[in-house]
């Protein structure tokens, strides 16, 4: 219960910053709309005296900072993260940063937003001030006519039909307020964040360092494992077979107890030594991958606490390290489902073609699963991002929640 009231809180709040980027959309969206037209009509004007460039550049300059402000305003109001762009590089001499300026792909893309956010900021405001207001004049229909027109007047089908009609306006603007709110955020997105070819080399790094230090944090556990666990039962078996050695060098006649004792401690000590190395080449290659992912993920989910339907249609296999990591993805999200949902089911579906390996684990669970809520996910979404994956939530309050990877069968 206290869950559930949380994610309404959240929920509340994600509406009312909708609402609330409405009603700023046209102050804002005319200001910017007349600041990306005038720097557009005065460059074109100045673009033959001396004085155009000097002003395009200050003007370009100015459209990132705005830029700036619009992108902690859609992630204040409309809770989307988007990233921002890498710096404007800052060669030596004036004419060369007055050139990386110009021609500086960032700027002119947030002259573009702002354009196409001036219409979008008038409707958004009608959507969020101008529909509820006549949508409360319609349901009020019959009490404004008759207060602003003196004498009695008869109750009409124009008087019966206005109140309807005005309840089903206002039930709308909610859905027209969300279908707004997508179409700002995928503005943003596409407009205000880096360029394609720099979001694809930041993420390359990003995931290239996530990699790097996954795999150091992984040797130095097995070099841990083996110097604590593997070398120290190899030092004892060895300790043993050298107090055997003496035994069977007594001059006297030799001890077959003690012998039989020490050869079965040795036994038993090459036995654990063993167990210890299955168990950290396990952690570096599941023994269940040796047949694919067709046999690994059916053996995975029989051992989830929370019954779980496989649908598997894996027509090609895709290579090692995309089978490890869509393996471990499935143990975690099936882990998550188990500590965290709720769920009496679970729906565990995998298909691989046409180059491309998805995975979908959906629940009945109670929702509010997000990437960055404490449940893996961001951890899983940078693995993932490592053998260029991606990873999707869909988990509203009150559930289901769906999660889906996708990763190329092929690096």
């Amino acid at each position: 219960m206290r869950w559930t009231a949380v994610g309404r809180r959240r929920l509340l709040a994600v509406r009312g910053g909708e609402t609330a980027f409405a009603v700023l959309g046209l102050p804002l969206g005319v200001l910017g709309g007349v600041y990306a037209l005038a720097v557009l009509y005065a460059g074109v004007l100045l673009s033959l005296t001396v004085l155009g460039l000097p002003f395009l550049v200050a003007a370009l300059l100015g459209a990132r900072r705005i830029g700036g402000l619009h992108r902690r305003l859609v992630a204040r109001l409309l809770a989307e993260a988007v990233p921002a762009p890498p710096p404007l590089p800052r060669p030596s001499g004036v004419l060369a940063r007055g050139r990386a300026v110009l021609t500086d792909p960032v700027a002119w893309r947030v002259l573009l937003y702002l354009v196409v956010r001036l219409p979008l900021g008038v409707v958004g405001f009608l959507a969020a001030v101008g529909l509820p207001l006549g949508a409360l004049w319609l349901v009020g229909f019959p009490f404004w006519v008759r207060l602003m027109e003196p004498g009695p007047r008869p109750f009409g089908w124009l008087d019966l039909g206005a109140v309807p009609v005005g309840l089903l306006v206002l039930a709308a603007v909610p859905a027209g307020l969300r279908a707004l709110s997508r179409a700002n955020r995928a503005l943003a997105r596409t407009l205000l964040g880096p360029v394609r070819s720099q979001q694809r080399v930041r993420e390359l790094e990003s995931a290239r360092a996530t990699l790097l230090a996954e795999n150091t944090d992984r040797l130095r556990r097995l070099e841990r494992d083996l110097h604590d666990g593997t070398q120290a039962q190899l030092v004892a078996l060895a300790i043993t077979l050298s107090l055997a050695d003496d035994a069977l060098l007594d001059p006297g006649a030799p001890d077959l107890g003690r012998l039989r004792t020490l050869v079965d401690r040795a036994r038993g000590q090459t036995d654990d030594t063993i167990a210890g190395l299955r168990r950290l080449t396990r952690g570096i290659h599941p023994v269940a991958l040796d047949g694919g992912l067709a046999e690994a993920l059916p053996g995975l989910t029989a051992t989830s606490p929370v019954p779980v339907a496989v649908r598997l249609d894996l027509r090609e296999r895709p290579e090692e390290v995309i089978e490890r990591a869509v393996y471990f993805c499935a143990a975690e999200l099936l882990t998550n489902v188990a500590k965290h949902s709720d769920a009496r089911s679970a729906e565990l579906t995998a298909s691989a073609g046409d180059g491309k390996v998805r995975l979908t684990v959906r629940d009945d669970g109670r929702g509010g699963a997000a990437i960055g809520a404490g449940t893996g996910l961001a951890g899983l979404a940078e693995r993932l991002a490592a053998v260029d994956g991606v990873l999707r939530v869909d988990s509203p309050p009150g559930g289901p929640t769906v999660v889906s990877a996708e990763v190329p069968s092929r690096l």
